[in-house]
């Protein structure tokens, strides 16, 4: 009897051994899509909380550039997970129909596209038809400068020209005339926008989620590779995620210090706006509320995999079953964080 005891204990202290040496060494590598701003709480508050750690995962949290190289990072094996544009993810998959190691969403995070058109009152643009025979400005990467044909024939939108600029000239470009409307993330462009003196009663945004346009935004993409070794870890990850992102929804305000910790030189104030605008607008919009928090809808997932072929003039057409797995996502009751809808 005290043998069969001693061997029972030797065995669970075996396992017990076994599993901490897995949690510590499940180590993973995340890229975000932009730089350490308000949204990017979302992620660095699971991780300030000890969530991933709870979970056994060691997660390295690093800023990004852009979706595009947030894909192609998590393609090349540089990172495992990341947060990008779900079209950017497309058009990667059908431009490089022979890669190894194309990555797939496994969490919808903004479940409506930030893109929007965004213009000056003083313009006299106030409605997408507006825009007709006007100078837009985006760099030529931009979500919304992309994706504009299919707002464009959405709203029946003829005969615009476009500018090319940096990132940091946007905006400014708006402001001083040289063009009468940009493309660019809806809480992003705002306040820059304000950053450059406008008021925002003084501006008008055009988003494309209220034109017409269904198109899905950022969602949390894992490479197959991972999905394939170790699927435990995934979900573990969503799961810590969710549980933070909650904390966030909750309480903007009470969690952009995490993003402060990151960035020392951010401004509160500001990015604690951006935040909040982010969670109204793309987060926790009537879309998410319909098809539940991290989630995607088969059809209206397929019309974008559609419409971003057409847009985006892409090699080969993209095939919404390869983008997407949400096999991995956490329960319906952990996938219930979004906050009580305002009215």
């Amino acid at each position: 009897m005290n043998k069969r005891h001693f061997l029972q204990t030797t065995a669970a202290l075996a396992a017990a051994a076994a599993f901490g040496g897995a949690q510590a060494q499940t180590a993973l590598k995340f890229q975000l899509d932009w730089r350490f701003e308000g949204p990017a709480a979302l992620f660095l508050q699971p991780a300030a909380k000890g969530y991933f750690k709870a979970a056994g995962l060691d997660v390295t949290i690093d800023s990004g550039n852009g979706s595009g190289g947030t894909v192609t990072r998590v393609a090349s094996g540089t990172y495992d997970l990341g947060f990008a544009d779900m079209a950017a993810l497309m058009e990667f998959h059908a431009n490089n129909p022979d890669a190894p190691n194309k990555p797939v969403a496994v969490m919808m995070v903004y479940n409506n596209t930030p893109a929007a058109v965004l213009a000056l009152k003083k313009s006299g643009i106030t409605k997408p038809a507006d825009l007709s025979g006007k100078k837009l400005g985006a760099p030529v990467f931009d979500a919304g400068r992309k994706g504009f044909p299919i707002f464009q024939k959405a709203n029946a939108v003829s005969n615009v020209t476009w500018t090319s600029m940096d990132p940091p000239l946007r905006e400014t470009m708006l402001v001083r005339g040289d063009i009468d409307a940009i493309t660019g993330f809806s809480f992003t462009s705002l306040l820059n926008l304000e950053a450059r003196g406008v008021k925002a009663e003084d501006v008008v945004i055009l988003p494309y989620a209220d034109y017409g346009v269904k198109l899905y935004g950022n969602a949390i993409i894992a490479s197959p590779k991972l999905i394939k070794e170790n699927p435990a870890a995934i979900k573990a990850f969503l799961t810590a995620f969710a549980k933070g992102a909650k904390e966030v929804m909750a309480s903007p305000a009470g969690t952009i210090e995490t993003v402060k910790a990151r960035d020392g030189i951010i401004n509160v104030a500001l990015e604690t706006r951006r935040l909040q605008l982010a969670v109204d607008s793309v987060v926790a919009s009537p879309d998410a509320r319909k098809e539940g928090f991290g989630q995607v809808n088969p059809g209206r997932l397929a019309l974008m995999a559609s419409q971003v072929s057409d847009a985006y003039g892409t090699k080969t057409r993209v095939d919404p079953k390869a983008v997407w797995d949400g096999s991995l996502l956490p329960s319906a009751a952990e996938l219930n964080v979004l906050p009580p809808a305002k009215k």
